[in-house]
């Protein structure tokens, strides 16, 4: 019997806190997957301004307790522009969307006392477009043992299977998203065996440390295809310094934008502390591709990128020079897949199976103890 084919929209608000992306996805929450529509909208800067200061001060849970009033206000803010973006995207769109994945935008993850806080109501949000929302992804992995991330591996291993059809790509694959943290999903083989044959992890920064120099330092908010970084000369001595100092001590283990500090560059130059930050942030990137190779006892060839980060040429090269001749960074572009929406895609895809009570993490992508189906599906209308 053929499986329903759901349509859903997904939106993702990254660490940047730039804008949200969104994606329209047609999909039976299994092997069949289509993309339809790709849209970003940017926050106004005030928006953006009082999410930024908002994560600033949200240093541990008890905080989330004393500035709830400032959450709650701003959380209804922020639902508000989602609602107002996807009514405009329904107004063009003309068949009927069956599902909302809403991650909402994270302003605190501690995996160990197993709280994740991502802004967005999803009551509202339901009650606004007269729509099915799933929200509150993390929760579910998080209170069966696991890291609540990454969430996007159960994606990344369908697109795998894509690229093998069309492109006849071989096994393994690894697929890195440098969002404002870099992780990475390893599939092993080509099979439907959904929890044994792919691993993922959180490994590194990805554009958080450059993010957040760029803007303390300069009015940019991030470095443009990392021409500040090829501007500038990187400090050998302490970045040396700063990999002595700094290692990730157990893989495995979900990372947030606090776990990372720029303190390290203090009175560098915009160019030279951008280059000296991404620098370190390449190498660290490169030793997390190197252990879940040496975990699997696998080199894959390919190495595909998506996420922001990909765009900064500087940050990529400098992976490429620590990877060996014959393991290649290649853009998800070349697979005809636009990089800058596979989150917003993934949640889509993640909504439809938490719809259909499907996992959508696993032991061996979250360190949860067994496949969770993860979200709320909230239907307030």
């Amino acid at each position: 019997m053929k499986k329903k084919i759901f349509t859903a929209l997904g939106l993702m608000s990254g660490t940047s806190m730039d804008g949200v992306d969104l994606s329209i996805v047609k999909s039976d929450g299994n092997t069949e997957f289509k993309e339809i529509l790709d849209k970003y909208f940017e926050f106004d800067q005030n928006l953006q301004k009082k999410l930024l200061n908002l994560r600033k001060f949200i240093v541990t849970s008890k905080d989330l307790l004393k500035l709830s009033n400032e959450i709650n206000e701003i959380e209804r803010e922020f639902t508000l522009f989602n609602a107002k973006i996807i009514n405009d995207v329904l107004e063009q769109y003309e068949d009927e969307v069956d599902i909302i994945g809403f991650h909402g935008q994270t302003i605190f993850h501690d995996a160990t006392n197993k709280i994740s806080k991502q802004l967005g109501d999803g009551n509202l949000l339901s009650q606004i477009l007269k729509k099915k929302v799933v929200n509150n992804f993390r929760q579910n992995d998080l209170v069966n043992g696991g890291e609540g991330a990454p969430l996007t591996p159960i994606f990344h291993k369908l697109l795998t299977k894509k690229f093998k059809k069309k492109y006849q790509i071989n096994f393994p694959l690894n697929i890195i998203n440098i969002g404002g943290i870099t992780n990475i999903t390893q599939v092993l083989k080509d099979d439907d065996i959904e929890e044994n044959n792919f691993f993922a992890l959180d490994i590194a920064p990805g554009n958080c440390l450059i993010d957040e120099w760029v803007r303390k330092n300069s009015k940019k908010k991030f470095d443009e295809n990392g021409e500040i970084a090829s501007s500038g000369k990187i400090d050998e001595l302490i970045l040396n310094q700063a990999l002595d100092n700094f290692n990730i001590k157990t893989y495995g283990k979900s990372l947030d934008v606090k776990d990372f500090d720029v303190s390290f560059v203090k009175g560098l130059s915009l160019q030279d502390g951008c280059a000296t930050i991404s620098k370190f942030t390449a190498y660290l990137i490169y030793k997390g591709i190197e252990y879940i190779n040496n975990q699997n006892n696998s080199i894959p060839r390919y190495n595909i990128l998506c996420g922001g980060g990909r765009k900064n040429k500087f940050l990529t090269k400098s992976i490429s020079n620590y990877l060996s001749k014959n393991q290649k960074l290649i853009e998800i572009e070349n697979y005809n897949l636009n990089g800058d929406f596979i989150e917003s895609q993934a949640f889509g895809y993640l909504s439809i199976r938490t719809f259909l009570e499907l996992p959508i993490s696993f032991p061996n992508t979250t360190n949860c103890l067994r496949p969770t189906v993860g979200g709320e599906v909230i239907s307030n209308f």
